[in-house]
């Protein structure tokens, strides 16, 4: 007589943490962890504040500019977009801001040892963080500069136009050029962990170091300074086509913000949370 041997499985399969869910959950997860902070909100508030500022101040200085006493600084017409890319020499240190606070928050509160615990995977933590964070960068670029852009215009006057086109195209601009320093703020983050380090990093890397090496109008230093994501960036937003094309300036800021995610994972694997 034969006996059968049956196997049992679970009639239902785990469910709740994130770690189950799939990458999509672990998006939703960050999504809403992200929004729920106060730090977020904070950092939006900066960020239209200094855009209004920035570019206040710089639409009044191009006016001014045509009409005081001396011709030699006579701007002309200006473009709305211009002012708004000016003004994001300010603006983009409260998306920097906002993309390290992502994760060195977690750091600091130590709840990124709960997140872990639900997504075990650090690289597919990371990942959601990045989408997470430079989808809302992108979005928040959207919004400043699409209040740039109005609050320049008036200001402006007779000495600014605003091409519906070529608006549109430097809006786009600033809010693909937020998005990629926010993740590579967000790279940094994961991998120092400490937002005042991380910060001042970001600002040697941005500024400090490109400005030193140009300072001295050396060719090959100046080659060199045209390689950091800062100078790159700002390549890419004026379309610039010396030294290199303004899509070389994008690719390499791109290719910054992925470095900064590869070194963040690399210390994420290597380090307890």
């Amino acid at each position: 007589m034969s006996s059968t041997l049956t196997r049992t499985r679970p009639t239902t399969r785990p469910t709740g943490p994130a770690g189950f869910a799939g990458f999509g959950g672990t998006v939703a997860a960050e999504w809403t962890k992200l929004w729920s902070v106060r730090s977020t909100w904070w950092t939006l508030l900066a960020a239209l504040v200094l855009t209004v500022a920035a570019a206040g101040q710089l639409a009044i200085y191009a006016a001014n500019a045509n009409t005081n006493d001396d011709p030699a600084d006579d701007a002309g017409i200006v473009t709305v977009g211009h002012i708004v890319i000016g003004s994001m020499e300010l603006t983009q240190y409260a998306v920097l801001a906002l993309g390290l606070l992502a994760i060195t928050s977690e750091f600091t509160s130590g709840t990124i040892r709960t997140t872990l615990r639900c997504t075990p995977s650090r690289g597919r933590v990371l990942l959601a963080k990045a989408v997470v964070t430079g989808t809302v960068t992108f979005l928040v670029g959207l919004l400043v500069g699409g209040v740039g852009a109005l609050v320049a215009r008036p200001v402006l006057g007779e000495w600014g136009t605003a091409p519906a086109a070529g608006t549109a195209r430097d809006v786009l601009a600033v809010a693909g050029y937020l998005a990629l320093i926010g993740v590579l703020a967000l790279g940094l983050g994961a991998a120092l962990r400490s937002a005042v380090l991380t910060l001042t990093v970001l600002v040697a890397v941005l500024m400090i170091v490109p400005l030193s090496l140009q300072e001295p109008d050396i060719t090959v230093l100046n080659r060199v300074a045209d390689g950091f994501p800062g100078v790159a960036g700002g390549h890419f937003l004026a379309g610039d086509t010396d030294p290199y094309p303004a899509v070389v300036g994008l690719l390499l800021l791109a290719g910054w913000a992925l470095a900064a995610l590869v070194l963040g994972r690399a210390a994420l694997r290597r380090r307890d949370a």
